[in-house]
């Protein structure tokens, strides 16, 4: 038996329409935000710690981005039903889907995979990542791109049928992979410059896990030309595959 789902490609003239989920102050869509408004995007940002309410489903919504924060998958948040129910939804349907950091713990945690407290924290610049599998979003990221990474807990295994895209050799296997054909995740951040790492250090504790804040501090300030040129156009290519119909494959369940 096929369950048809709705087609959710748009016409160049449409405005996409963006869910996007942020879990705490300081912690907003940043780059990846700046750059969708600029291709046109209609952001829809929703702010559950301060009390606004997330939308019962994705019917009013053409994508969803679910970003970072340092709450954890496993924790008892209010609001976490909510968004493992939007992130299994948009799993089903295929609605184009960016996880960020905390946001692919969560999809993990959803789809039924397991998030665990790291043994160390993976902070500063990632040079480089490794790539798994082919795909079309992670492609346009050219070979040795750093990341900013800000994480203490990782992602230990992966739902059923995910496909890994992007892995560190130093002990984070899962960097980033996808479910379905438009449900990304990626465990790094790339909506992040300085400006946003600098209120992370003034915040966390670094100096306790042996991390030298400010070297790590310097070093993605120098990478800024770097991090914006990379990371803004891998959101014009998640924005670019967003709008697209999906492959006639991928328009059915069994």
């Amino acid at each position: 038996m096929c369950v048809w789902t709705i087609d959710r490609g748009l016409p160049d003239a449409v405005r996409m329409r963006i869910l996007i989920i942020q879990h705490e102050d300081g912690t907003g869509p940043g780059l990846v935000g700046d750059r969708l408004a600029a291709l046109g995007a209609d952001l829809d940002p929703r702010h559950p710690w301060a009390g606004e309410p997330l939308p019962p489903d994705l019917a009013e919504h053409d994508a969803l981005i679910v970003l970072g924060g340092a709450q954890a998958a496993y924790e008892p948040i209010a609001w976490w039903p909510q968004v493992f129910g939007l992130l299994r939804e948009a799993v089903r349907q295929d609605v184009p889907t960016l996880g960020i950091c905390l946001g692919a713990q969560l999809l993990a945690v959803a789809c039924g995979g397991e998030v665990r407290r790291a043994a160390k924290p993976e902070v500063g610049l990632c040079v480089p990542l490794a790539y798994s599998n082919p795909d079309a979003l992670i492609d346009s990221v050219p070979p040795g791109a750093r990341t900013v990474q800000w994480h203490y807990d990782e992602i230990s295994v992966l739902p059923d049928g995910a496909v890994p895209l992007m892995y560190c050799a130093d002990g984070f296997p899962h960097q980033a992979f996808r479910m379905g054909t438009r449900v990304w995740a990626v465990q790094f951040h790339p909506e992040v410059l300085a400006a946003d790492t600098r209120r992370w250090a003034a915040s966390d504790s670094l100096a306790d896990s042996g991390i030298d804040a400010d070297a790590v501090l310097a070093e993605i300030a120098d990478a800024e030309p770097e991090l914006e040129t990379v990371w803004g156009g891998f959101t014009e290519r998640w924005y670019e595959l967003s709008k697209q119909s999906r492959p006639p494959e991928s328009r059915h369940e069994g």
